[in-house]
């Protein structure tokens, strides 16, 4: 659900997923759809989703357990089939879009 939902509709919701239901905001649901599938495998979309707080190369790399430039290499694919400026644009779009 988006962040600007009323109290309100957050208590109906939150009744709904406790009584076993689920909710699915349709505005959101909607953005995801149009997005369709995403160009990213696997193991970019992790990669990028690593990437998505601003972490440096070595510490992805750590996290991910994979050599630096094996990081870059991943994050220039993502950046590329995305069409962004650099990683944290990537990140980003990947994010609003539902594919990380």
């Amino acid at each position: 659900m988006a962040k600007t939902v009323s109290a309100q509709q957050l208590a109906e919701i939150i009744r709904t997923v406790h009584a076993g239901r689920r909710y699915i905001d349709p505005d959101i649901a909607s953005d995801a759809i149009s997005a369709g599938e995403s160009p990213l495998t696997a193991r970019e979309a992790d990669i990028l989703s690593m990437a998505a707080d601003g972490a440096p190369i070595e510490e992805i790399a750590e996290r991910a357990v994979l050599a630096p430039g094996t990081v870059r290499n991943y994050l220039s694919a993502a950046t590329t089939k995305l069409g962004a400026e650099n990683r944290h644009a990537a990140a980003h779009l990947a994010r609003r879009r539902g594919w990380i």
